[in-house]
């Protein structure tokens, strides 16, 4: 059923980057066509850890966007970054509590890195609904940063935000939200890291995030 979803959801994002709007109406017209952004989330740790930090996840993430209209958005999501746990440990697991025990670290880091696709339907007013689509390749390194194996996963994540502009021209914009994800395919981890994958889900529920961008 997810294999199936997840084709499902691919093919409608690419469909939606190869079909035109060339009969849009004028009311459609957008000033500002193109966007970049990325999130804020991910920046606290660049100032409070060093980059080898065990619980660094070296997020690095950046959306390149296009206005079909007003309300259509298509875009290209580039990512990687370093896991150190599980992603499949929700909150009511004690999510917070097994960062600060360690119990449920890897022995090493999961390097992910990938270019996906993204569709943003704005629903009311600043209020909007997004899915995310990003195939990704991964490397296992041990705890001495050797290398341990490869792998490949496509991680999905689904949003409800809202944007708000601001500036002279509302060029700048922030886009509170919460977001779901679940991944698919994951296959030839080491044993290692396996035994902690299949103790915990392939999925994650209810995600603040906030992204900050802009528009030209």
């Amino acid at each position: 059923m997810k294999s199936g979803l997840i084709i499902i959801l691919t093919f409608c994002a690419l469909s939606i980057f190869a079909q035109g709007r060339p009969g849009s109406e004028k009311a459609n017209e957008v000033s500002d066509k193109y966007r970049i952004s990325t999130p804020v989330i991910a920046i606290p740790q660049m100032f409070t850890k060093s980059w080898d930090h065990r619980k660094h996840t070296q997020h690095l993430e950046l959306h390149v966007k296009r206005n079909l209209d007003n309300q259509n958005i298509i875009g290209l999501k580039l990512v990687t970054w370093r896991l150190f746990q599980p992603m499949g440990i929700l909150w009511w697991d004690g999510l917070l509590d097994k960062l600060d025990t360690e119990s449920e670290f890897y022995p090493g880091h999961v390097r992910a890195s990938g270019v996906g696709v993204s569709y943003q339907r704005m629903l009311w007013k600043g209020l909007f609904a997004s899915v995310e689509v990003v195939p990704q390749f991964q490397t296992y390194l041990d705890l001495d940063k050797n290398k341990a194996g490869d792998g490949f996963q496509v991680y999905n994540s689904y949003h409800l935000g809202y944007h708000l502009a601001f500036g002279k021209r509302k060029r700048f914009f922030i886009e509170p939200q919460v977001h779901c994800q679940h991944w698919l395919f994951d296959n030839d981890a080491p044993e290692g890291f396996k035994a902690l994958d299949e103790k915990w889900r392939d999925y994650f529920l209810f995600e603040p995030n906030l992204y900050f961008g802009i528009k030209f």
